[in-house]
Protein backbone atom coordinates (compact mmCIF):
# COMPACT_ATOMS: atom_id res chain seq x y z
CA UNK A 1 0.00 0.00 0.00
CA UNK A 2 1.40 3.29 -1.15
CA UNK A 3 -1.41 5.86 -1.28
CA UNK A 4 -1.35 6.59 1.95
CA UNK A 5 -3.22 9.93 3.15
CA UNK A 6 -0.92 13.47 3.42
CA UNK A 7 -1.62 13.08 7.41
CA UNK A 8 0.41 12.28 10.51
CA UNK A 9 3.43 11.56 11.08
CA UNK A 10 5.57 8.96 8.92
CA UNK A 11 7.32 6.19 11.24
CA UNK A 12 9.33 3.82 10.27
CA UNK A 13 9.84 0.95 12.53
CA UNK A 14 12.45 -1.98 11.12
CA UNK A 15 11.86 -5.14 11.52
CA UNK A 16 8.27 -4.80 11.88
CA UNK A 17 7.58 -8.09 10.63
CA UNK A 18 6.97 -9.80 13.76
CA UNK A 19 7.52 -9.43 17.65
CA UNK A 20 7.97 -5.74 19.25
CA UNK A 21 8.25 -4.02 15.50
CA UNK A 22 5.17 -5.15 14.45
CA UNK A 23 3.34 -4.03 18.04
CA UNK A 24 5.02 -0.63 17.74
CA UNK A 25 4.14 -0.69 13.98
CA UNK A 26 0.32 -1.19 14.94
CA UNK A 27 0.51 0.81 18.25
CA UNK A 28 2.06 4.36 16.26
CA UNK A 29 -0.37 3.75 13.51
CA UNK A 30 -3.30 3.24 15.99
CA UNK A 31 -2.09 6.83 17.18
CA UNK A 32 -2.74 8.35 13.69
CA UNK A 33 0.90 7.93 12.46
CA UNK A 34 1.93 6.61 8.95
CA UNK A 35 3.90 3.41 9.35
CA UNK A 36 6.66 1.73 7.35
CA UNK A 37 6.69 -1.17 8.17
CA UNK A 38 10.33 -2.61 7.04
CA UNK A 39 11.42 -6.25 6.63
CA UNK A 40 13.78 -8.21 5.81
CA UNK A 41 12.73 -11.66 4.17
CA UNK A 42 9.49 -12.04 6.04
CA UNK A 43 7.56 -10.59 3.10
CA UNK A 44 3.83 -12.29 3.77
CA UNK A 45 4.43 -11.68 7.52
CA UNK A 46 4.96 -7.74 6.76
CA UNK A 47 2.03 -7.61 4.46
CA UNK A 48 -0.26 -9.29 7.46
CA UNK A 49 0.76 -6.37 9.97
CA UNK A 50 -0.02 -4.11 6.77
CA UNK A 51 -2.87 -5.56 6.53
CA UNK A 52 -3.93 -5.59 10.15
CA UNK A 53 -3.22 -1.75 10.52
CA UNK A 54 -5.40 -1.07 7.29
CA UNK A 55 -8.48 -3.41 8.73
CA UNK A 56 -8.37 -1.26 11.96
CA UNK A 57 -8.61 2.26 10.13
CA UNK A 58 -4.99 3.22 10.21
CA UNK A 59 -2.21 4.12 7.02
CA UNK A 60 0.80 1.30 6.36
CA UNK A 61 2.89 0.53 3.22
CA UNK A 62 5.73 -2.51 3.75
CA UNK A 63 9.39 -2.44 2.33
CA UNK A 64 11.81 -4.53 2.24
CA UNK A 65 15.76 -3.75 2.91
CA UNK A 66 18.31 -5.39 4.78
CA UNK A 67 19.44 -2.89 7.36
CA UNK A 68 23.08 -3.92 6.93
CA UNK A 69 23.55 -2.85 3.54
CA UNK A 70 24.09 0.79 2.75
CA UNK A 71 22.65 0.54 -0.89
CA UNK A 72 19.12 -1.12 0.53
CA UNK A 73 18.82 1.37 3.35
CA UNK A 74 19.25 4.23 1.17
CA UNK A 75 16.84 2.74 -1.59
CA UNK A 76 14.63 2.19 1.20
CA UNK A 77 14.40 5.81 2.69
CA UNK A 78 14.27 7.20 -0.98
CA UNK A 79 11.25 4.50 -1.89
CA UNK A 80 9.12 5.89 1.30
CA UNK A 81 10.32 9.70 -0.17
CA UNK A 82 8.61 9.15 -3.09
CA UNK A 83 5.58 7.89 -1.65
CA UNK A 84 4.64 9.52 1.30
CA UNK A 85 7.39 11.98 2.11
CA UNK A 86 10.02 12.33 5.06
CA UNK A 87 10.71 9.59 7.48
CA UNK A 88 9.69 11.86 11.00
CA UNK A 89 10.44 8.90 13.28
CA UNK A 90 12.58 6.07 13.55
CA UNK A 91 12.33 3.17 15.55
CA UNK A 92 15.22 0.43 15.19
CA UNK A 93 14.47 -2.58 16.14
CA UNK A 94 15.58 -4.53 13.40
CA UNK A 95 17.79 -7.81 15.83
CA UNK A 96 20.93 -8.63 13.81
CA UNK A 97 21.51 -12.59 14.89
CA UNK A 98 23.89 -13.29 17.57
CA UNK A 99 25.82 -16.16 18.82
CA UNK A 100 24.29 -17.26 22.48
CA UNK A 101 27.81 -18.85 23.58
CA UNK A 102 30.04 -17.80 27.00
CA UNK A 103 33.12 -15.99 26.98
CA UNK A 104 35.30 -19.06 26.72
CA UNK A 105 33.22 -20.69 24.01
CA UNK A 106 33.13 -17.45 21.79
CA UNK A 107 35.23 -16.36 18.56
CA UNK A 108 36.03 -12.64 18.28
CA UNK A 109 34.27 -13.22 14.67
CA UNK A 110 31.47 -14.03 16.77
CA UNK A 111 31.73 -11.13 19.18
CA UNK A 112 33.05 -8.58 16.95
CA UNK A 113 30.92 -9.46 13.99
CA UNK A 114 27.74 -9.20 16.14
CA UNK A 115 29.59 -5.46 17.28
CA UNK A 116 30.36 -4.76 13.86
CA UNK A 117 26.72 -5.58 12.19
CA UNK A 118 24.57 -3.87 15.34
CA UNK A 119 27.09 -0.80 14.84
CA UNK A 120 26.32 -1.03 11.16
CA UNK A 121 22.74 -0.66 11.11
CA UNK A 122 22.20 1.37 13.54
CA UNK A 123 24.76 4.08 11.83
CA UNK A 124 23.17 3.53 8.43
CA UNK A 125 19.90 3.82 9.41
CA UNK A 126 20.37 6.91 11.28
CA UNK A 127 22.68 8.11 8.40
CA UNK A 128 19.59 7.68 6.35
CA UNK A 129 17.09 9.84 8.20
CA UNK A 130 18.76 12.28 9.84
CA UNK A 131 18.66 14.64 6.74
CA UNK A 132 15.08 14.75 6.36
CA UNK A 133 14.29 15.30 9.55
CA UNK A 134 16.73 18.36 9.77
CA UNK A 135 15.17 19.60 6.95
CA UNK A 136 11.80 19.56 8.99
CA UNK A 137 13.30 21.01 12.12
CA UNK A 138 11.85 17.53 13.83
CA UNK A 139 12.69 14.18 14.53
CA UNK A 140 12.54 11.03 17.04
CA UNK A 141 14.82 8.66 16.79
CA UNK A 142 14.09 5.23 19.15
CA UNK A 143 16.51 2.38 19.10
CA UNK A 144 15.95 -0.88 20.73
CA UNK A 145 18.39 -1.67 23.47
CA UNK A 146 17.91 -4.55 26.17
CA UNK A 147 18.40 -5.04 30.16
CA UNK A 148 21.20 -7.29 29.24
CA UNK A 149 23.70 -4.01 28.58
CA UNK A 150 23.76 -3.64 32.42
CA UNK A 151 22.63 -7.08 33.65
CA UNK A 152 24.82 -9.56 32.00
CA UNK A 153 23.67 -13.25 31.91
CA UNK A 154 25.48 -16.30 30.65
CA UNK A 155 25.57 -16.65 27.09
CA UNK A 156 24.65 -13.27 26.42
CA UNK A 157 27.86 -11.48 25.87
CA UNK A 158 27.66 -10.24 22.08
CA UNK A 159 24.25 -9.09 22.43
CA UNK A 160 24.74 -7.22 25.71
CA UNK A 161 27.82 -6.08 24.48
CA UNK A 162 26.69 -4.61 20.99
CA UNK A 163 23.55 -3.33 22.60
CA UNK A 164 25.51 -1.51 25.52
CA UNK A 165 27.69 0.15 22.26
CA UNK A 166 24.63 1.17 20.57
CA UNK A 167 23.72 3.21 23.73
CA UNK A 168 26.66 4.77 24.06
CA UNK A 169 26.01 5.99 20.37
CA UNK A 170 23.03 7.28 20.94
CA UNK A 171 24.33 9.55 23.70
CA UNK A 172 26.78 11.03 21.00
CA UNK A 173 23.59 11.38 18.32
CA UNK A 174 21.73 12.76 20.65
CA UNK A 175 23.98 15.24 21.84
CA UNK A 176 24.98 16.57 18.37
CA UNK A 177 21.69 15.94 16.97
CA UNK A 178 19.13 17.94 19.77
CA UNK A 179 19.40 21.76 18.23
CA UNK A 180 17.67 20.25 15.00
CA UNK A 181 14.60 19.09 16.86
CA UNK A 182 15.77 15.64 16.84
CA UNK A 183 15.39 13.45 20.42
CA UNK A 184 17.65 10.20 20.29
CA UNK A 185 16.88 7.95 22.92
CA UNK A 186 17.21 3.95 23.49
CA UNK A 187 13.87 1.35 25.23
CA UNK A 188 15.85 -1.27 26.97
CA UNK A 189 13.89 -4.11 26.97
CA UNK A 190 14.49 -7.12 30.08
CA UNK A 191 13.00 -10.34 28.66
CA UNK A 192 10.35 -10.65 26.28
CA UNK A 193 7.71 -12.99 25.27
CA UNK A 194 5.49 -14.24 22.80
CA UNK A 195 8.51 -13.27 20.49
CA UNK A 196 9.63 -16.60 18.00
CA UNK A 197 13.06 -15.33 18.71
CA UNK A 198 13.03 -15.44 22.75
CA UNK A 199 11.05 -18.47 22.52
CA UNK A 200 13.78 -20.31 20.51
CA UNK A 201 16.58 -19.35 23.42
CA UNK A 202 14.40 -19.48 26.39
CA UNK A 203 12.79 -22.44 27.26
CA UNK A 204 9.44 -22.45 29.48
CA UNK A 205 11.47 -23.14 32.71
CA UNK A 206 13.61 -20.17 32.14
CA UNK A 207 11.08 -17.54 31.46
CA UNK A 208 9.24 -18.71 34.43
CA UNK A 209 12.45 -18.03 36.34
CA UNK A 210 13.58 -14.50 34.75
CA UNK A 211 9.65 -13.34 35.39
CA UNK A 212 10.16 -14.28 39.43
CA UNK A 213 12.82 -11.97 39.48
CA UNK A 214 10.78 -9.03 38.28
CA UNK A 215 8.87 -7.08 40.73
CA UNK A 216 5.64 -7.33 38.49
CA UNK A 217 5.70 -11.21 38.48
CA UNK A 218 6.12 -11.12 34.62
CA UNK A 219 8.31 -10.79 31.48
CA UNK A 220 7.57 -8.28 29.42
CA UNK A 221 4.92 -9.01 26.46
CA UNK A 222 5.57 -7.02 22.78
CA UNK A 223 2.70 -4.62 23.72
CA UNK A 224 4.34 -3.31 27.17
CA UNK A 225 7.68 -2.59 25.17
CA UNK A 226 5.64 -1.10 22.21
CA UNK A 227 4.26 1.68 24.76
CA UNK A 228 7.10 2.63 26.13
CA UNK A 229 8.47 3.23 22.10
CA UNK A 230 5.12 5.26 21.50
CA UNK A 231 5.98 7.79 24.57
CA UNK A 232 9.80 8.16 22.97
CA UNK A 233 8.49 8.42 19.42
CA UNK A 234 5.95 10.66 20.01
CA UNK A 235 5.61 14.32 21.15
CA UNK A 236 5.03 14.08 24.58
CA UNK A 237 8.82 12.97 25.35
CA UNK A 238 9.90 16.56 23.39
CA UNK A 239 12.09 17.07 26.03
CA UNK A 240 13.80 14.06 26.54
CA UNK A 241 16.77 12.93 24.97
CA UNK A 242 19.95 10.67 25.10
CA UNK A 243 18.35 8.38 27.84
CA UNK A 244 17.94 4.87 28.30
CA UNK A 245 14.79 3.31 29.15
CA UNK A 246 14.32 0.04 31.17
CA UNK A 247 11.30 -1.81 30.34
CA UNK A 248 12.08 -4.74 32.95
CA UNK A 249 9.06 -5.00 35.43
CA UNK A 250 11.83 -3.83 37.90
CA UNK A 251 14.15 -6.92 37.04
CA UNK A 252 17.08 -4.35 37.26
CA UNK A 253 16.31 -0.97 39.23
CA UNK A 254 18.93 1.99 38.79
Amino acid sequence: MTNLRQEGRIALITGASRGIGAAVARLLASRGMRVVVNYRSSRDEADDVVASIVSAGGQAMAVQADVRDESAVRDMVEQIRAAIGEVEVLVHNALIPYAVKSFDEISWDELGGKLEQEMRAAFLMTKAVVPGMTKGGYGRIVYLGTVLSRRPRAGMIALGTSKAALSQFARYVAQELGPQGITVNVVAPGPVGETTIVNAVLEQAHQQNQAAQTALGRIATPDDVARAVAFYAGDDSGFITGITAPVNGGMAMD
